[in-house]
């Protein structure tokens, strides 16, 4: 299974709500990942290391995956 690195939410890529694993969001929460779902996709935060599930975003909704590409 590929591991998802963002997820680009929306009908038009450049103004998307873009979702990046690392990112930080709320101040002191952290995207720690973005999980495929036969649904859609689940966005998983941290803070001090207890993992919260945090958005639930079904396929009907737009959007764009990037994968992490290891080299």
């Amino acid at each position: 299974m590929q591991e998802i690195r963002k997820v680009s939410i929306g009908n038009d890529y450049k103004n998307s709500m873009h979702y990046v694993v690392g990112q930080s969001i709320f101040g002191d929460y952290v995207i720690h990942a973005i999980q495929k779902i036969e649904d859609g996709i689940v966005i998983w935060i941290e803070k001090n290391k207890e993992i919260l599930c945090w958005k639930q975003i079904n396929n009907n909704t737009p959007m764009v995956l990037e994968f992490n590409i290891n080299f």
